[in-house]
């Protein structure tokens, strides 16, 4: 059966804008979390329902990984019940 989003995580209204993902339940650090965009057989970037609803922080407590033509959220930290998933938003590499 389809699921949008892992069990350990919800949507609702955020500090930070609009709506954002929230642990429900304790989770511990390097977890992959789901898949949160894919690139398309075209090379655009596709947003998952797991992709489209975290909020950006300068201290996040997730990452995207990239795999081939799949992006997965996984945690940094610990991430604590009630606390807001947040990401860096970039897709891209900094070069020096």
């Amino acid at each position: 059966m389809y699921k949008p989003l892992p069990d350990s995580l919800t949507i609702k209204d955020s500090k930070i804008e609009g709506l954002g993902l929230f642990a429900k339940e304790d989770i511990s650090e390097n977890i992959t979390l789901g898949v949160s965009h894919l690139i398309s057989s075209n090379g655009s970037l596709v947003r998952t329902p797991l992709g489209g609803f975290y909020n950006h922080s300068n201290e996040p407590n997730c990452i995207k990984k990239k795999v081939f033509t799949t992006h997965y959220l996984v945690s940094l930290r610990e991430i604590k019940a009630g606390e807001e998933i947040t990401v860096s938003y970039t897709f891209y590499e900094i070069t020096n």
